[in-house]
């Protein structure tokens, strides 16, 4: 959600923004300004007409008291006050209808973004790490997992249906281990205070975060109760302070909690059909950062090197990119992925994105702080995945397996395995 006295005072950002994400334009503009031009055209006529009616109370005190006829000025007052509310309730409905349409506008794009269409036109940042040079064919992590029976994608999808699977035994062990590991460098290396979040959320919450109303296809809902399942902690995690004001000394406020995500996966039909890469159900620790507008820059690098921390420890190869302006999601306002190097895969494959959003979650959840002077400002908001488990399991296995089949355990994975 945006500024709209931003865009109405500089429509040519918003008009790039569209543009270099791809959006198509047609009358935006042209509908902000008109609607917000009614909306002060409205609001002036309102305030004359209260104007007026303080006068013309004035003006019947004034003459009651000295004994004089009142009905017919009385009467003009009805008129007035009749006129005041057809206009605010006209009032109300110009500012949902400018409400409803600024909800489906994407985020503005950071001046840093690079333009481009597609995921090949995202930047290098940089790589870390040696991807391993195997002396044999690769195997994949499912390849591997089902035959050691850690993974068991068959009864999966008897319990659920595609895209579902179980682990038994160690698989189930190190998806725990990881899930320790990251969420005690987050908290006793990386500031985090950790928390523990419904995985159901109403609409409200959906909306604040940006999922609604543009993304509904995209996540599972309970309709008779009103509820959705997460596609991400950011919603629970990000919403936890909506409509409220934070104290100044209280920032930055820095989050993790570890939770089930679900997806339908809808625009993914025929890709990563097999394995833990694409599924509908795994398993995330999240982090969020409440931070003021000043330093989220600072944050959004730093929060990108708190995920990072995490393959550093598991010594996986991995590389940053900087998306371009077509493959981000629209609720962000600049995005880093991390992708790991799979080698049974044969390529990279994003284990973690890390944004910031800047004001445009905070205005829409309505997340404020009130500043040291006693205005009542935006927050920014950022989040990152730190990691996604299952993948970061499937990356384990492939870089960590040998020539008969199976794979080692990375050292600082062994004291959690009991």
């Amino acid at each position: 959600m945006l500024d709209i006295n931003r865009i109405v005072q500089n429509p040519e950002e918003l008009l790039s923004t569209l543009q270099k994400r791809g959006v198509a334009s047609t009358d935006i503009e042209a509908k902000i300004k008109s609607v917000s031009e009614k909306q002060r055209k409205l609001k002036l006529e309102v305030e004359d007409l209260r104007a007026e009616r303080n006068r013309v109370s004035k003006e019947i005190g004034i003459q009651k008291s000295q004994g004089k006829d009142i009905t017919e000025i009385s009467a003009s007052m009805k008129g007035v006050g009749d006129r005041i509310k057809a206009i605010e309730e006209e009032l109300t409905k110009e500012e949902e209808s400018l409400h409803e349409l600024n909800l489906g506008l994407p985020n503005l794009l950071d001046p840093s973004v690079p333009e481009g269409k597609s995921e090949a036109d995202n930047v290098l940042i940089r790589e870390w790490g040696e991807v391993p040079k195997l002396t044999y064919e690769a195997k994949t992590h499912f390849d591997i997992g089902e035959k050691l029976g850690i993974f068991d994608f068959e009864r999966g999808v008897k319990l659920s249906g595609a895209r579902f699977y179980t682990y038994r035994g160690l698989g189930a062990k190190l998806e725990r281990a990881l899930m320790n590991l990251m969420l005690d460098t987050h908290t006793s290396e990386n500031g985090y205070e950790e928390m523990w979040v419904p995985v159901l959320v109403n609409d409200e919450s959906m909306t604040a975060t940006g999922q609604l109303p543009k993304f509904a296809e995209d996540f599972y809902r309970l309709e008779k109760d009103g509820l959705n399942l997460i596609p991400t902690a950011e919603v629970p995690l990000t919403n936890y302070y909506r409509d409220e004001i934070i104290s100044e000394k209280e920032l930055p406020i820095s989050v993790c909690a570890h939770t089930s995500c679900f997806r339908r996966e809808a625009g993914s039909y025929g890709r990563d059909t097999r394995g833990l890469v694409r599924v509908h159900q795994f398993q995330k620790v999240e982090l969020v950062k409440f931070v003021e507008p000043e330093t989220s820059h600072a944050a959004h690098e730093k929060m990108l090197q708190d995920a990072e921390s995490i393959l550093q420890k598991l010594k996986l190869p991995y590389r940053v990119m900087l998306l371009c302006s077509k493959d981000m999601s629209s609720a962000s306002s600049k995005t880093y992925d991390i992708e790991v190097w799979m080698p049974g895969l044969g390529r990279f494959m994003e284990i973690s994105s890390v944004s910031n959003f800047k004001d445009y979650q905070a205005r829409r959840g309505k997340i404020r702080y009130k500043s040291k002077e006693g205005k009542n400002l935006l927050v920014h908001t950022l989040n990152g995945s730190g990691l996604a488990i299952g993948r970061t399991l499937a990356a384990v296995i492939e870089n960590y397996q040998s020539a008969d089949g199976t794979f080692q355990i990375p050292d600082v994975l062994k004291p959690y395995i009991r």
